[in-house]
């Protein structure tokens, strides 16, 4: 008769243990892989668990990608089942990583399980594993508002990708081909028409960029008809209100603390904060344990997990950061100006017939770039296997569609890794506030800690090492024009500055130059090891913990509202406010405190909001609206002007390169693009020595921009970019045309004006009317206009001490008043 004596109750049973190192080495049945002994780094912060956090509630362990996170995790879960702390947890942002967890589990001989129902799971005896969408839904089988499964210890890994999923699980999504959108669209038709005509007029025309926030004011006034119309809906069978029977029980109690952004494909419904209390098991579990690579900003916790932040002092970290693999990271468009995208697509395919080269992108209208040279393009639904054929052998170049994080490529499964641009936000409150917080630092740490995650997908070890190239212009503007690369953590930081003192001698060089010194890497030089691995020899974990002021007072706020308690949270939004010093965070944030003003003072919350306008005039504008400020001419000439922009912006010329090559790639035709495309045609204006407002966003009417070029006279310019169709609608000419009376209307007759529209075609439907004096930028105009732009940019960046010759280059390159509307409009027909 066979016994298992792993399974009899021993001193030294693996299921009696309670110190994860031990538990390590006393499993029986681990696989050779481990060779017996746990890595420096992770046994290091096993102690520092064991020893002095395992009893806290919550915890945060920071270790750098591949340096053997998930076998921590699981070594901490069966120290609390030993300990009685059970049942225990872990969870993953999604399907692709819960098998990697329980390969893992599978590979020590440690006992885990997928289904919430297993007795083994629910006596404290296995470990559960499950993605973040069986936790938190609206039918979570662990209980809503009520504990159903109870948790003892939970670890949440990856945890900055669980929130983002976590987000949309609290938001319903409702299609505009329900009955439920046109309901709810007619209930606020009125208002947003009061924000926006003009808006409100793009939203029932489809367009696809129309995406309006409902004021708060009337969101809450329309309380009950709101309850009414979702309660009445929530059980539907209709697979496109899938959303709401799901996300519905989390915020039924609390609708009055949420956003809702109306757009022409679906109305989005999300709280400001998560309202995590609506899953208790996981509010109530003993130990939470927060696990991450070395991000270095850790609000996302409190706003989005609740976390008690003053009690946690410091992070659980390795004691040196030299756990990272070596990585030679290439920014190729910042080196040389004149290298562009086509070029860098030929660049990697070349290097793809001998190396799997791995590009991340944003969005499938990215991927499409690549589909020319991809050996293959992995999304959602066949990221498993691609992967595992990246792991098997060579493959080539690989396209893998907006997965920064979560993805293992190890050795030469990921010789070369891309990121191909900017990651994208998804949610419509997102957007709003994106386009409300232009320009601000709040915007850069998401983006920063999703590009650091996915530099991280090519280095699972200490010994692995890969070649890093970050691309597009936009990507580049943003790391060395908005100062974001100062926002990667220690080890990284480290990394690129190792390849910022390479850079310096590839300054302007060839991609073949390129080739030669990524080869260094490739091909494993021996000096390059040797440098690589010096410069993170000293480096060390940065083991503080930093929470945001801003949002702490924020939750802290939307916390006192969820009970009702609209006075002590205007009170801490108001401390929020006054401690704020830039203008344009502080106008929204007056916003934020005029929404919980309005429950016990409507009229101080419009005068409070009517303030955040003055501050930011991209919030919501208050119901007696605001005065038009008139965009005056400058007192300077244009040459002047453009080299008071530069020194005034950028803190050296090749960053205005930068921006201009970002403004480049921005303006182009291409639906849902459009707040991006009239924000670049904005910023052209002072890239040319002009000046420019967006009167429709910042004042809710007018045209999309608006640009002074000198002695009174204007340019008045409708962007259709996203236009797809072959004629200009009666609908967009309209537009134009009263964009133009508005201008007359506020400009008295010694201003003259030239209306504009951006569009693919020049020629008018029958139906429409166009005003006589209307000029076209159709995509080959646009296209010169690029072409000639960047030329500027280069030669006046050589030139800015001499105004004369700045003023040459801007006559050469057809960027003067006399010379624009001939070289870059055309008549319509």
């Amino acid at each position: 008769m066979f016994i298992d004596f792993g399974k009899l109750n021993g001193n030294n049973s693996v299921d009696t243990v309670l110190d994860p190192r031990e538990i390590f080495d006393v499993l029986p049945e681990k696989d050779e892989k481990y060779e017996e002994y746990l890595r420096d780094v992770q046994t290091e912060v096993l102690n520092k668990w064991y020893n002095e956090n395992k009893n806290k509630k919550d915890v945060i362990v920071k270790m750098n990608t591949g340096s053997g996170k998930t076998v921590v995790g699981l070594l901490m879960l069966k120290s609390c089942l030993n300990e009685k702390k059970g049942p225990a947890v872990y969870v993953v942002p999604d399907p692709y990583l819960v098998k990697q967890v329980i390969e893992e589990a599978k590979c020590l001989g440690i006992e885990v399980t997928e289904r919430t129902d297993d007795p083994s799971f629910l006596k404290g005896e296995s470990i559960l594993v499950i993605n973040i969408f069986k936790l938190i839904n609206g039918k979570s089988v662990f209980g809503v508002e009520q504990i159903d499964i109870h948790i003892g210890s939970i670890i949440i890994d990856d945890a900055h990708a669980c929130l983002d999923i976590a987000e949309t699980q609290f938001s319903i999504n409702i299609p505009s081909e329900t009955s439920v959108y046109k309901e709810l669209l007619n209930l606020f038709r009125e208002s947003l028409k009061q924000q926006s005509e003009v808006g409100l007029m793009e939203l029932e025309a489809g367009d696809p960029n129309a995406n309006r926030i409902v004021p708060f004011w009337t969101w809450n006034e329309k309380k009950s008809d709101i309850i009414r119309l979702l309660h009445s809906n929530k059980d539907s069978n209709e697979e496109n209100l899938k959303s709401l029977k799901f996300g519905w029980p989390l915020l039924k109690n609390n609708i009055e603390l949420c956003n809702c952004v109306i757009g022409s494909d679906s109305i989005e419904i999300s709280p400001k904060f998560l309202p995590i209390h609506n899953i208790p098991s996981f509010q109530n579990a003993q130990r939470r344990i927060f696990m991450s690579a070395t991000i270095s900003d850790d609000t996302v916790l409190v706003s989005h997990f609740n976390i008690n932040q003053t009690t946690i002092n410091q992070s659980i970290t390795p004691n040196s950061s030299n756990d990272i693999g070596e990585r030679m990271i290439i920014i190729p468009q910042e080196l040389n100006t004149e290298i562009s995208d086509v070029h860098l697509k030929s660049f990697y395919k070349d290097l793809s017939r001998k190396h799997n080269v791995v590009i991340i992108v944003p969005s499938n209208y990215r991927a499409r770039f690549w589909e020319d040279v991809a050996d293959k393009i992995l999304n959602s639904r066949n990221l498993y296997s691609g992967v595992a054929e990246l792991k098997n052998g060579h493959v080539g170049l690989v396209v893998v569609i907006n997965k920064y994080d979560g993805i293992d490529l190890p050795k030469t499964a990921c010789s070369v890794l891309v990121i191909d641009g900017l990651p994208d936000v998804r949610r419509k409150i997102d957007k709003i506030e994106q386009g409300a917080l232009q320009g601000s630092d709040l915007l850069l740490n998401g983006t920063i800690q999703k590009i650091e995650q996915g530099m991280g997908r090519g280095i699972r070890s200490k010994d692995d090492y890969c070649v890093v190239f970050l691309m597009g212009r936009s990507l580049v503007s943003h790391l060395y024009v908005y100062g974001a690369i100062d926002k990667f953590t220690s080890a990284t930081s480290k990394q690129i500055e190792l390849s910022s003192q390479l850079s310096k001698q590839l300054r302007g060089k060839s991609l073949e130059d390129l080739r030669e010194v990524i080869n260094y890497s490739l091909e494993r030089n021996k000096e390059w090891i040797k440098t690589s691995r010096g410069a993170l020899v000293k480096v060390k974990y940065d083991s503080s913990v930093r929470f945001g002021e801003t949002t702490v007072l924020e939750r802290t706020a939307y916390n006192n509202a969820l009970n009702k308690n609209y006075r002590e949270a205007t009170r801490i939004m108001l401390e929020a406010v006054n401690k704020e010093e830039n203008n344009i965070i502080r106008g929204f944030l007056k916003q934020k405190l005029s929404e919980y003003l309005h429950f016990y003072d409507p009229v101080e919350a419009q005068q409070t909001l009517m303030s955040a306008v003055n501050d930011n005039s991209q919030v919501v504008h208050p119901i007696e609206g605001i005065q038009y400020n008139k965009l005056l001419p400058s007192d300077t000439s244009q040459a002047q002007g453009l080299v008071n922009f530069i020194r005034s912006r950028f803190s050296d010329p090749n960053k205005y390169i930068l921006f201009v090559n970002k403004l480049i790639d921005q303006l182009i035709f291409l639906p849902n693009t459009a707040n991006v495309f009239e924000q670049a045609f904005m910023d052209l204006a002072y890239v040319i020595g002009f000046t420019g407002q967006r009167p429709e966003k910042e004042f809710k009417k007018g045209p999309d921009n608006l640009w002074s070029i000198g002695n009174s006279e204007y340019y008045v310019v409708e962007c259709k970019n996203g236009a797809i169709a072959e004629q200009i609608s009666k609908h967009d000419c309209n537009q134009l045309n009263g964009s133009i009376n508005w201008f007359l209307e506020r400009y008295d007759e010694s201003n003259t004006l030239v209306p504009i529209m951006i569009h693919k075609s020049n020629k008018f439907e029958f139906a429409a009317s166009p005003h006589k004096n209307i000029r076209i930028i159709n995509e080959s105009s646009l296209n010169q206009l690029k072409t000639n732009l960047s030329e500027l940019a280069k030669g006046v960046t050589a030139n800015l001490n001499d105004i004369n010759k700045v003023d040459d280059l801007l006559k050469t390159y057809n960027f003067t008043p006399e010379n624009f509307i001939t070289k870059y409009t055309i008549e319509y027909k």
